[in-house]
């Protein structure tokens, strides 16, 4: 409308190629502000379970379980093997690919499961008798 009246009275219209990118530059603005409030309400309904989780777990001495010194203790750390729940609820073909893939192929994991096992419930006594059978984390023959 202010257009037209301009036109009317034979004056020069403003700069519209100056407006448009007023309006492209408000419009990008305003989308930037909805991206953000996208993403940041996102952000917020995901919980970080796995960090949460990770800070509350207390890691374990896995070098208390015979045939685990502290070189494997890091490498099983390092797979998020932390705890003797952790260890007990791994298959020994888990545990192995782990050990493989540090370069510890010779290393055998199928007592330490068991041995994971008593220690998660804290049964120390009957942990200390399998230990005494064991030689390197396995049955002597």
């Amino acid at each position: 409308m202010f257009m037209l009246h301009l036109l009317s009275e034979g004056r020069e219209t403003p700069n519209t190629s100056l407006q448009g990118l007023l309006f492209v530059g408000i419009a990008f603005f305003l989308l930037m502000v909805v991206v953000g409030w996208l993403a940041g309400s996102r952000k917020q309904n995901q919980p970080e379970v796995t960090h949460e989780a990770k800070k509350t777990k207390e890691a374990d001495d896995l070098v208390k379980i015979e045939g685990i010194g502290p070189k494997v203790a890091k490498i099983l750390k390092d797979a998020d093997i932390t705890t003797f729940d952790d260890l007990a609820h791994a298959s020994v073909a888990e545990v192995k690919k782990v050990l493989d893939a540090a370069g510890f192929q010779m290393m055998n994991p199928e007592g330490w499961i068991d041995q994971a096992k008593l220690a998660a419930n804290e049964n120390w006594t009957a942990l200390e008798k399998m230990q005494s059978e064991l030689k390197g984390g396995r049955k002597s023959k």
